[in-house]
């Protein structure tokens, strides 16, 4: 992790050298402020460091401080500093800081506007901090009151993302130090498939899968007895297929609230639509599955699908399967959901559902009935304050602002495309138009294979001849 070695820089070589400033002529950074998605580690970088150097390490919980006696809470913040100074060198750590000092101009309680001005007078004040050092963490970096980030309180600000697969190798090798695991554990395989997930996650994995090993043996253990045998003990040992039922079970904590059961639709379900299929397969599979084969031709792969065609003809279907299939984080997105009533709280939601699947990419994210957010611009009477317009600039700006290193893909689903803003169907956004027509009667056949499939069929059904009758059914009506 490249965060450490910046860390240790920061921290150790002034508490154990603090003559290499002095000779340069420079003051040592005062402040670290750490910031990521919750679970990614920022508590235990603090303690790590706090081992490793061996300073006075003193931990203030941000809401520990506050005291309903007026003074009081600013008093306490006082105290810890002067608790540091005393036992020189020393660490403070502030965890999830964003509740001890928020924006000034958005709080309303006077409490926390004096405790945001006493934090800042102690850490820029007028008596100089000797050899104390403060870190902050938090998962909110933009909620914190901007005249702490400037330079020479906290000015140095290290982001702690998600870790890639090479990181979370490491993790699950920590995790697993302990652990008794059977010969056919494939780590590199599960930090492949666990994308998106932080160390947090990845610790919660690994319980499950020996919660996991124990269930199997729990009908030959007794629960009466004291002690339990030694051979069973040595029998146990975590295999490989209960590190993928695990897997089935946990979810990247990024993806939370939007929950995604990733459907168990597979190609096979949906009847009819070969070339669809196909087309789909190299656009949104062949870049998950090889990526190194996109750069080597040095083109970056299509981020959006917009489906369209008369209702009923899959277009939903095909994008859960899309998910099953390829393995990618699936979040679904109704469109009228993300309006809301109050002002720029619907472009809010646009952007924290982005920031969600940049987290756990790839990711495909679905927009059904897209034409509900994304009418033409201008043409909607009567929308409130023109919040739709809003909501299709934000999504304007997240499609194309996308890092192009993320996978994350964007399917679309419309009945109407004539009314959809030209602007988002130009290439790099949705570039790809498939038209998902009505079935013709080698489809339905499928179509009529595939639904009849789990269902016990008589020998006299000829599925043929009812292709035949169904002309102009949609599929949804044939399942139905």
């Amino acid at each position: 992790r490249k965060q450490m070695a910046q860390i240790r820089e920061l921290v150790e070589l002034p508490l154990r050298h603090p003559q290499l400033f002095k000779s340069i002529g420079v003051k040592p950074p005062k402040g670290i402020l750490l910031y990521g998605p919750p679970g990614s580690g920022k508590t235990l970088i603090a303690r790590a460091v706090a081992n490793e150097t061996g300073a006075f390490f003193f931990c203030i919980n941000g809401p520990e401080i506050m005291s309903k006696l007026a003074g009081e809470s600013e008093s306490n913040l006082r105290k810890a500093f002067e608790e540091a100074e005393k036992n020189a060198p020393s660490i403070i750590f502030i965890d999830e800081i964003d509740s001890i000092a928020p924006k000034r101009e958005k709080t309303n309680g006077e409490v926390e506007r004096r405790i945001v001005s006493q934090l800042l007078t102690l850490m820029d004040g007028l008596k100089s901090r000797a050899h104390v050092i403060v870190m902050g963490a938090t998962n909110r970096p933009n909620s914190i009151d901007p005249a702490l980030r400037r330079f020479g309180r906290f000015d140095r600000e290290i982001d702690i993302g998600v870790p890639d697969e090479i990181g979370r190798l490491e993790v699950l090798r920590i995790h697993t130090k302990n652990m008794k695991l059977a010969e056919d554990v494939d780590l590199e395989r599960i930090s492949k498939d666990t994308h998106g997930y932080v160390g947090a996650d990845l610790a919660a994995l690994c319980t499950e899968a020996a919660l996991q090993c124990i269930r199997e043996k729990m009908d030959v253990i007794d629960l009466e007895d004291d002690s339990i045998d030694a051979e069973i003990l040595n029998s146990m040992a975590v295999s490989n297929e209960h590190y993928q039922t695990a897997l089935g079970n946990s979810n990247p904590s990024a993806l939370r609230e939007t929950v995604v059961e990733v459907p168990n639709v597979s190609w096979e379900d949906i009847g009819g639509l070969e070339n669809v299929k196909r087309e789909l397969q190299e656009t949104v599979q062949y870049p998950v599955e090889h990526p190194e084969k996109f750069e080597k031709f040095g083109m970056s792969p299509s981020k959006g699908v917009l489906f369209y065609g008369p209702p009923g003809c899959g277009k939903t279907l095909l994008a859960k399967a899309i998910a099953n299939e390829c393995q990618a984080n699936f979040i679904s997105i109704k469109g009228p959901e993300l309006l809301t009533m109050w002002f720029g709280e619907s472009e809010a939601n646009v952007r924290e559902i982005f920031d969600k699947a940049r987290q756990s990419a790839p990711c495909v994210l679905f927009f059904d009935e897209l034409d509900s957010i994304a009418t033409q611009r201008g043409s909607s009477v009567g929308d409130a304050g023109g919040a739709a317009d809003r909501v299709l600039n934000q999504l304007l700006t997240e499609m194309d602002g996308m890092n192009a290193k993320k996978t994350v893909f964007i399917i679309g689903a419309t009945n109407r495309p004539d009314i959809i803003d030209p602007a988002l169907l130009r290439p790099g956004r949705l570039d790809q138009l498939i038209y998902i027509p009505l079935p013709d009667e080698d489809s339905r056949l499928n179509i009529f294979k595939a639904c009849l499939r789990k269902s016990p069929v008589a020998k006299d059904v000829d599925v043929t001849a009812l292709a035949k009758y169904t002309q102009g059914f949609s599929g949804a009506d044939i399942t139905e």
